[in-house]
């Protein structure tokens, strides 16, 4: 792997710094305090193609790859983690239908995401009973003519009030375990799609979350995403990928509570000097860094070996678990380092805490992720 990025990589790079830095970050604290879902900034991520950004030109991508991708998402999480989320769904989505759909499917949904003009993607997997297992998920779909009905509902899913695409799994047979689920593309505002209420939740909170209900849902036949009964393969490729997304955003998040603590503790006066020139801040924040560089490291690997055709299954795992925990603990000190003021409002390092934390549950749980990482380890010890 070549650590120097590519003109390509650090034009993604900068262009989305810069738009983190002018646009998101001055809105991100109220957004989050008045739970404001940023719909004008997706159409402005869409038109820098940073809703497509590993996407062929001619469906709206940029064309530049999984490390130019991780490296947007840490930047715009830098600035708001909530942001960064639905603009990791909608790229996981959009690389998801590419990977699997028919031309015509690719012409009509892949472009609607790449452009903005289904403002975000929603992925629909999770249900009140089934989280972590798949196997247990209750929601159908039923071959009626030249149409599927889906039926049943679906929990935690991250801007579904607002996608205009939605990627929904049901179960298609009675076939035991994962066997019998299928994938279909559904379109926000379809007749039978009821919306439930807007999770109040500690972070994230201009991140749109919702339950979604189907009654009656009925879409064309032409809906079924890849074949029917490979949803579970689907599902696993989607979130393979969405590992790299989040914990990219772990890694946005961990260095703003970072650059934010130095530059408090610079500036704090304690016992007639910053607070800096103590040995103990200065060796808190020696490991905060260490930590975020490896998240960093093993991140950028994964998104490598993905983009590079490599199998990257366990590394987008160690990814996914090392940068959420080091997110977690590099805010954590980023609020003890500011002392009271990191347990008010006026200071950033309390939202990115909060924010933090639910990166250790999404996109498959730290325990999730150390079950993949032992498998797939346990498998490469025993070719």
């Amino acid at each position: 792997m070549n650590l120097e990025l590519t003109e390509t990589q650090t034009l993604i790079r900068d262009t989305a710094r810069k738009f983190a830095k002018e646009k998101v970050a001055p809105q991100a604290r109220t957004f989050d305090r008045e739970e404001i879902f940023p719909t004008a900034l997706f159409k402005e991520l869409a038109e820098l193609g940073l809703l497509g950004v590993n996407l062929p030109a001619r469906y709206g991508g940029a064309e530049a790859g999984v490390v130019a991708y991780s490296l947007a998402m840490m930047e715009i999480a830098a600035a708001c983690a909530s942001t960064s989320v639905a603009m990791s769904v909608t790229n996981m989505c959009a690389e998801l239908i590419h990977a699997f759909a028919t031309e015509a499917q690719r012409e009509r949904f892949v472009t609607k995401l790449t452009s903005g003009e289904a403002v975000v993607g929603a992925f629909a997997l999770s249900e009140p009973h089934a989280g972590s297992d798949p196997a247990a998920m209750r929601t159908t779909a039923v071959r009626k003519g030249d149409t599927w009905v889906l039926n049943g509902s679906k929990q935690w899913i991250t801007s579904g009030a607002h996608a205009g695409v939605i990627v929904v799994w049901a179960r298609t047979s009675q076939q035991p375990g994962n066997k019998g689920l299928s994938c279909f593309i559904v379109e926000g505002g379809t007749k039978g799609l009821i919306i439930g209420k807007h999770e109040d939740k500690m972070g994230l909170r201009s991140s749109n979350t919702v339950s979604l209900t189907f009654e009656d849902c009925t879409i064309p036949a032409d809906q079924l995403l890849g074949k029917e009964g490979e949803g579970f393969k689907l599902a696993m490729v989607a979130l393979d990928g969405g590992r790299i997304g989040i914990a990219s955003q772990a890694c946005g998040v961990a260095r703003a509570a970072l650059e934010a603590t130095v530059r408090y503790t610079k500036d704090r006066q304690a016992f007639k000097q910053p607070v800096a020139e103590f040995q103990v801040p200065r060796f808190m924040m020696a490991d905060m860094k260490v930590q975020l560089s490896a998240a960093e490291l093993l991140t950028l690997r994964a998104a490598y070996l993905k983009e590079t055709g490599k199998p990257f299954t366990r590394e987008a795992s160690m990814a996914k678990l090392y940068a959420s925990e080091m997110a977690n603990r590099v805010c954590d000190k980023a609020v003890q380092l500011h002392g009271g003021y990191g347990y008010i409002d006026e200071f950033p390092v309390e939202r990115y805490f909060r924010d933090a934390r639910v990166q250790t549950i999404y996109e498959g749980t730290s325990e999730v992720q150390r079950m993949v990482i032992a498998r797939e380890t346990l498998k490469l010890f025993n070719s």
